[in-house]
């Protein structure tokens, strides 16, 4: 019989625009992040809480408002501000989006950590390795989830979606580099990994790397040129 996994993962959807919020952890250690805390700030601390987990920072994938809080479409959505008057924590970010993350959130300079394409996060067992995707924007970030025993997660923010991929057409969004993001980074991830997007934008919650290899547009086109047709370039 093999040994129970250390990780400790929740996927929560959030909010009014079908978002996923995670918590990731290590039952060990009992300590956990939160990946783009926003929406309901309380319940995801409480749901740490009742699981009896410390939740030792926040994770963001990308500075967009649905994802970590702020102003938007005349909505003013919960997130890191929030957050941080409650349970100051660490913020990991993408550097190339920090300082938009500031714009947005209002969050200080002392709570951010900046982070580079490759750094980990080490809880218990579990590592949490950063992926600097841009495309959807400069700073989009995606975290690979890896423990002993079992297939990695990844946590893709809106960079790839189960059928889909991050739309090009905001502000810093960029189609070439999105397309090298998912080519050169996330398509040559193991096959076995398990994708957990940002938004419940498909049927099933999930998926494996595999599936989307096979049925993704977006994975399957071989060219830049074609990738580029999908997306309206």
């Amino acid at each position: 019989m093999s040994e129970p996994s250390d990780l400790y993962f929740h996927q929560i959807p959030a909010g009014e625009m079908a978002n996923f919020v995670y918590l990731v952890g290590s039952r060990e250690t009992r300590e956990c992040v939160l990946v783009d805390p926003a929406w309901n700030v309380a319940g995801l601390l409480d749901q740490a809480a009742a699981d009896e987990m410390n939740v030792v920072g926040a994770l963001v994938t990308h500075y967009h408002q649905d994802h970590v809080g702020g102003s938007v479409f005349g909505m003013e959505i919960e997130g890191l501000a929030e957050m941080m008057a409650r349970h100051p924590v660490p913020v990991h970010v993408n550097k190339e989006e920090a300082d938009g993350l500031r714009q947005v959130t209002g969050v200080s300079e002392s709570d951010i950590v900046r982070r580079e394409g490759g750094d980990t996060i080490e809880l218990g067992a579990v590592t949490i390795r950063l992926l600097h995707t841009p495309g959807h924007t400069p700073g989009s970030q995606c975290f690979l989830v890896e423990t002993a025993g079992g297939a990695a997660s990844l946590v893709s923010g809106d960079t790839l979606f189960l059928g889909s991929c991050g739309r090009v057409d905001l502000p810093g969004g960029d189609p070439e580099a999105l397309y090298h993001s998912l080519h050169d980074q996330l398509g040559k991830l193991p096959d076995e990994t398990l994708l957990y997007p940002g938004h419940l934008y498909s049927t099933e919650p999930s998926s494996t790397l595999a599936e989307q290899k096979r049925t993704n547009p977006y994975l399957r086109v071989t060219r830049l040129e074609d990738f580029l047709g999908f997306m309206g370039y």
